[in-house]
């Protein structure tokens, strides 16, 4: 239905902008007479330059003569009617040439306004099918469009039969996977392709003919195809929906736009429009579309440089955990201040511009932004100073506990040994006191405590636990061997522990003291040691 929609769309605009181009037909203008001249005539001197010229006075003249009165008030009234005529033609010139720089008189409408114009448009639109359908030069065209249209499938089935990177997928571990995996996916795009491909061929075809040298339904066929092409494309390899519909309904119209010649007019329309000024350099809506369009692409590929080079720095074996924490935040902070450039640049925003942003920014965190400020300098000092890193297992102060995940501009994740994620602000990290078991030796020392009776022999004892316990592959002999200590006479036996070193967090995969509890309770049973239970004796008398 949407390509369907696309295509009625393009019809629309092909027919109206026909049908306009029959309404806006120019009139033949009326060449000016050749005897006509604009004279331009200073009122004030009107009557200076057109004052006939006196005969020759006589000796006396009454000028209290009715005559001569009369004849002074007609000249009078004269001049006041040639001085008014030349000023109104200098404003109808004016006006006229004013018309003519807005763009010239208004184009007559092709929507008809009664039934009589309808008619005759329909009369218009009839005489040039029949004019089409009888001409050689439109149906070579028309039959080079079919003919394309039913050879584009054909061929692109032959293409991906005969070669093998349209046809087999590329397996793992082949060289330039990524290239090959896109290559595979352009295969479904090999119908559109051909068809483009056709079209651009069969019209040079066409043209080369004297007999049917015009091209311009094939061109527009071209357009359609290629609307077409760029449809497929973005359904074929945006895989989002969200992005898709803003692809389609984007993209798609301003191809559009640029296959009828309109894109110009667009962008002088919206250069037009002035939002703001930033310095001496006014900001347009064309700049905001630029940034948001550059900036999405920008970004988008600044995230996938960062994910790749963030596992290329995790990868290095010569750099320690924490170097690695630090030269990748160095790199992420380094390569989005290279993409914020480069959008900046392809939005033609000029740098010096940038004053003004980090001018606001700087008042915004002097009002409100203070915790984020404060946040994000923590976070640079806990990288570099390294009192936190990740893997590390930290106690907060609130006495929730876990192994750090993640140090973040913003936050610090903690998750904890029931996967809860907990996001501590870097200012925690800098202004309060914390535990860090494993900050500068992932060794910890852990106990096992139980209790025997009194009837039993320590010395033995000791003798059956220490082994045992240095037999399990996660106690270590550094920095203390396993020691077994009797703590204290307990109510009802002796307590005793078993003191041990492991290099960990006794969680997760790591079970030590899980495990060390099961060897004692096994060697106590297998040698009738008996753990004494709660007892009371009452004495009868």
């Amino acid at each position: 239905m949407t390509i369907l929609r696309i295509i009625w769309l393009s019809l629309f605009i092909l027919v109206t902008m026909t049908l306009s181009g029959w309404a806006q037909s120019p009139e033949p203008e009326t060449p000016p007479l050749p005897n006509e001249m604009v004279v331009a005539v200073d009122p004030n001197t009107a009557q200076e330059n057109i004052a006939p010229e006196d005969p020759p006075a006589p000796a006396t003249i009454d000028f209290d003569d009715p005559a001569i009165r009369a004849a002074i008030e007609a000249r009078d009234e004269a001049e006041k009617a040639f001085t008014e005529a030349v000023r109104e033609q200098m404003e109808a010139a004016a006006a006229l040439a004013a018309e003519e720089q807005a763009g010239g008189p208004a184009k007559p409408s092709i929507i008809p306004t009664n039934a009589e114009e309808a008619k005759a448009l329909l009369s218009r639109i009839w005489n040039k099918l029949l004019e089409w359908l009888t001409s050689i030069k439109f149906l070579a065209q028309l039959g080079a469009i079919v003919l394309a249209i039913i050879l584009s499938p054909l061929i692109a089935r032959i293409l991906r039969k005969r070669l093998f990177f349209f046809r087999d997928k590329p397996a793992e571990g082949v060289k330039l996977k990524v290239v090959r995996d896109y290559i595979f996916q352009t295969g479904s795009l090999l119908r559109p392709i051909v068809l483009v491909g056709l079209l651009i061929l069969f019209g040079a075809i066409v043209k080369a003919v004297p007999i049917a040298g015009d091209t311009w339904l094939i061109k527009i066929a071209q357009s359609l195809a290629l609307v077409f092409l760029i449809y497929k494309a973005i359904k074929q390899f945006i895989k989002n929906s969200l992005f898709q519909k803003i692809a389609v309904w984007t993209v798609i119209p301003l191809a559009l736009i640029m296959l009828f010649g309109y894109y110009d007019d667009l962008v002088e329309n919206l250069n037009g429009i002035t939002l703001m000024k930033m310095g001496d350099t006014p900001i347009s809506m064309m700049t905001v579309i630029l940034l948001l369009v550059f900036g999405a692409l920008f970004f988008k590929l600044g995230n996938i440089a960062n994910s790749k080079g963030q596992t290329a720095i995790r990868s290095q074996d010569g750099l320690d955990v924490a170097t690695q924490e630090v030269v990748g935040k160095i790199f992420q902070i380094v390569l989005f201040t290279i993409v914020f450039v480069l959008v900046m640049s392809a939005a033609k925003v000029p740098l010096s511009g940038l004053v003004v942003i980090f001018s606001a920014l700087s008042l915004g965190i002097g009002l409100g932004l203070q915790p984020v400020a404060a946040n994000f300098a923590s976070g640079m000092i806990i990288l570099f100073d390294r009192s936190v890193q990740s893997g590390d297992y930290v106690v907060l102060p609130d006495g929730q506990e876990g192994f750090v995940e993640a140090i973040n501009m913003r936050q610090t994740i903690v998750e904890t040994t029931d996967g809860k994620d907990i996001m501590v602000p870097n200012t925690k990290f800098i202004e309060e006191a914390y535990e860090n078991w494993t900050h500068k030796d992932p060794r910890q020392r852990y106990e096992v405590h139980f209790t025997v009776g009194f009837d039993t022999d320590l010395d033995v004892l000791e003798d059956l636990i220490i082994p045992a316990f240095l037999e399990h592959k996660s106690v270590l002999t550094e920095p203390e061997m396993p020691d077994l200590e009797f703590r204290e006479f307990g109510e009802y036996g002796a307590k005793m522990a078993v003191e041990f070193w492991c290099s960990g967090i006794d969680d997760g995969p790591n079970k030590f003291t899980s495990d060390l509890n099961f060897i004692v309770w096994r060697l106590l049973r297998d040698n009738n040691i008996k753990i004494p239970f709660p007892q009371m004796v009452v004495h009868k008398k």
